[in-house]
C-alpha cells in the first residue's frame, strides 16, 4: 500500500510537469459553470486515447471520474484523489449495475460533473458504450463533448492508441456544443450524435495543433 501511495504521489508531480510546462488553448471551458449555474448536472465525454489532457484541464474541482476495479486502476485512484477527482469504481465487465446506478444518483442531483470515457476501459475505440447515453437520458445531465491533444506527444498502444503530452508543448481543448438526449430519443441516433461530435472535436485538435 505505502508503495502504491508513492507511485501516486510521483504520478502527480510527473503529470504537473509534462502538462504544466506546456502552453494550452482552451475553447468552450465557460458553458460547463453556466450549465451548472442552470441547475443542471455536466457529463464530460472524452475517447479514452485523448483523457489525460481533459483530465488535467478539470483537476482541482472536485468532479466525479470512473475507475476499474483492476491492478492498474487502484493506481488511476489514488492519482486522481490526488489531482482533486472524486473517483467512482467500476466497468461495463464489473460492478457494472452498481456503479451505472451510482452515476444516475450523482448527475440527478444538480450541480454536479461527471467525466466519462464512452468508448472505455478497454474499447473497441472511438466506439460508444450505452453507459454514457443512458445516463444521459434518464436524467437529463448536459454531454459536453471534449478533447485535447499536445503538438508533441508518446503514444502509447494496447487495444488503443493512449496519448501522453511531452514538456514545453502547446495543448489544443476543446469543449464542443452541450448535447441533450431525451429518453424517448432513438438510442442508434444519440449514438451517432456523441461518436461524431467526439470524432470532430479529435480532427479539430489535430489541425490546430499543426497550425
Amino acid at each position: 500500500m505505502a508503495m502504491l501511495s508513492l507511485k501516486a504521489f510521483l504520478a502527480k508531480w510527473l503529470l504537473k510537469f509534462l502538462f504544466g510546462t506546456s502552453r494550452w488553448n482552451i475553447k468552450g471551458r465557460s458553458q460547463i459553470n453556466k450549465i451548472l449555474t442552470d441547475g443542471k448536472s455536466v457529463i464530460i465525454a472524452s475517447w479514452h486515447s485523448h483523457l489525460l489532457p481533459t483530465f488535467m484541464d478539470l483537476a482541482g474541482n472536485q468532479y466525479y471520474g470512473l475507475a476499474g476495479l483492476h491492478k492498474d486502476a487502484e493506481l488511476i485512484s489514488k492519482i486522481g484523489k490526488k489531482m482533486g477527482w472524486e473517483l467512482l469504481r467500476g466497468s461495463s465487465s464489473d460492478r457494472g449495475k452498481k456503479v451505472y446506478k451510482e452515476i444516475v444518483n450523482i448527475l440527478a442531483s444538480p450541480g454536479n460533473v461527471v467525466a466519462l470515457t464512452p468508448d472505455g476501459p478497454r474499447g473497441p475505440a472511438k466506439i460508444p458504450k450505452p453507459g454514457t447515453i443512458r445516463a444521459a437520458q434518464k436524467t437529463r445531465a448536459v454531454i459536453i463533448p471534449a478533447m485535447g491533444q499536445s503538438t508533441r506527444r508518446w503514444s502509447f498502444t494496447n487495444w488503443d492508441t493512449f496519448f501522453v503530452g511531452k514538456p514545453f508543448s502547446r495543448i489544443e481543448m476543446i469543449y464542443g456544443d452541450p448535447l441533450v438526449f431525451l429518453e424517448s430519443d432513438d438510442f442508434n441516433m444519440c449514438e451517432n450524435k456523441l461518436k461524431q461530435a467526439l470524432d470532430k472535436l479529435e480532427n479539430e485538435v489535430e489541425k490546430r495543433g499543426h497550425q
